[in-house]
């Protein structure tokens, strides 16, 4: 049993860290392009890739605690998020070397986000959280990729915050502060409650799912 458990918990893990990567590339295409159109499309790649591959990301799995909430799968989630930091952590720092002129692009979006309000970041990372578990319920439910190519391009363009891509751009800017972890922390909060939002009203409507 406990072999299952810690199993269960290091496969979270690595496929967590990958999801950072890939993370990292969705945002660094969308730092690339001057038209914002196309790169809110083209970070859809990101969501793609970990979505087909099944690997693993916060974002996507925090819906889910609702209808399962074991030790395991809370453990899970909570080292799901701690290898999604690790792979943005991985993909910013290589970035950093390899593509520095992003950095220049990149800083005015985080301080931006530093002078939100506490409430904005977390009612943004609320519909974020929404249309996030909606994109993989789609994917799961329905065997389609439409979810997530017109989901991810509307919390982009809509301005909806996102914790793990945020952690990328925190983290290619150079962003450490407790006022940025603090960010981080208020836009976690939020992708949780919108991620467990449909869920919900899903149990409370009598569907068992």
């Amino acid at each position: 049993m406990k072999s299952d458990f810690v199993r269960s918990v290091r496969h979270s893990f690595f496929l967590a860290v990958a999801a950072g990567v890939f993370i990292g590339v969705g945002g660094s295409v969308l730092l690339s392009c001057d038209n914002r159109y196309i790169g809110a499309t083209l970070f859809a790649i990101a969501l793609l890739a970990i979505c087909t591959l099944g690997l693993y990301l916060f974002t996507g799995k925090i819906g889910y605690i609702w209808n399962s909430h074991t030790v395991t799968d809370v453990t899970c989630v909570v080292v799901g998020f701690l290898g999604n930091m690790a792979g943005t952590w991985l993909s910013a720092t290589a970035l950093r070397f390899s593509r520095a002129p992003l950095i220049d692009v990149v800083r005015p979006m985080v301080d931006a986000k530093l002078a939100q309000a506490p409430l904005q970041s977390v009612l943004t990372g609320i519909f974020c959280g929404l249309l996030m578990y909606t994109a993989v319920a789609i994917y799961k439910e329905k065997s389609t990729h439409l979810g997530i190519l017109f989901c991810v391009p509307v919390f982009i363009l809509a301005g909806f915050e996102h914790s793990i891509a945020n952690l990328f751009y925190f983290f290619l800017a150079g962003e450490y502060s407790l006022r940025g972890v603090g960010f981080i922390l208020l836009v976690v909060l939020g992708n949780t409650v919108g991620g467990m939002l449909l869920p919900a009203l899903r149990t409370f409507a009598g569907e068992n799912k």
